[in-house]
């Protein structure tokens, strides 16, 4: 994972600021090698490495299943959990600056997971998913707890086309006294999205207001997807 790892230092972050400020997500191609990402898909059915399975249809969260990882992490998630943080709090400071919120976020993600874990948000959050045909993810914001940093990213595993068909990565912004705005992310194998938790600002006329972000999959019509989510705050 080290490849992976190194190449957040040569991520253009003014260029990723621009893309979540203007159109409220923003990709990194290619941040995993095909190698990469079926190392941590072969990795699903190891359950030592995971706290909980989840299958969505039970608590009407779509179709499909995923499971979250355990402490001490995996060492490749914890590097993307951690290498990605810093230059993402810097984005989600000035967000909450601009949407009047007055939480501020450390520089350092150890800081922030110790200030979650205070508050007895300690279980992990990243998460493996798995979609089958016919399987899909509702629109959702992964919320834990009080403490919530307001950026994640997801890392496409399988190939599209090749591995499977549909299952495009869909975000809805619901503006206000607007109809909503879809957003489809096309992610290649290796390819990360960065989006909001919950919300993100949006200048108006009179200054910048608050809009809510929603989040799924679309129904796979074949073969199987597999999705690394990284989720920076922890769960109660």
């Amino acid at each position: 994972m080290a490849d992976a790892i190194n190449s957040v230092s040569t991520i253009r972050w003014d260029t990723i600021e621009a893309e979540l400020d203007n159109f409220g997500c923003a990709m990194l191609k290619g941040a995993l090698s095909r190698t990469q990402c079926e190392s941590i898909a072969a990795g699903y059915p190891d359950d030592s490495q995971f706290r909980k399975r989840i299958v969505m249809s039970r608590h009407g969260f779509g179709r499909g299943e995923y499971k979250y990882f355990s402490y001490p992490l995996p060492d490749d998630i914890n590097g993307l959990r951690q290498s990605l943080y810093p230059p993402l709090a810097t984005i989600a400071n000035r967000w909450n600056e601009m949407m009047g919120i007055d939480v501020r976020y450390p520089a350092r993600h150890e800081a922030f997971i110790e200030r979650c874990h205070a508050a007895g948000q300690d279980r992990p959050t990243p998460l493996l998913l798995e979609y089958g045909e016919g399987d899909y993810n509702c629109l959702h914001q992964d919320i834990y707890g009080e403490h919530v940093f307001p950026l994640q990213v997801a890392f496409l595993l399988s190939r599209p086309q090749e591995d499977f068909t549909g299952g495009e990565f869909v975000l809805t912004e619901q503006r206000p006294r607007m109809q909503s705005r879809v957003e489809i992310v096309p992610l290649g194998q290796g390819d990360a999205v960065i989006f909001p938790v919950s919300q993100r600002p949006v200048k108006g006329t009179r200054g910048h207001y608050r809009v809510n972000m929603r989040h799924g999959v679309s129904r796979l019509r074949s073969g199987k997807r597999h999705t690394l989510g990284i989720i920076f705050h922890d769960s109660k």
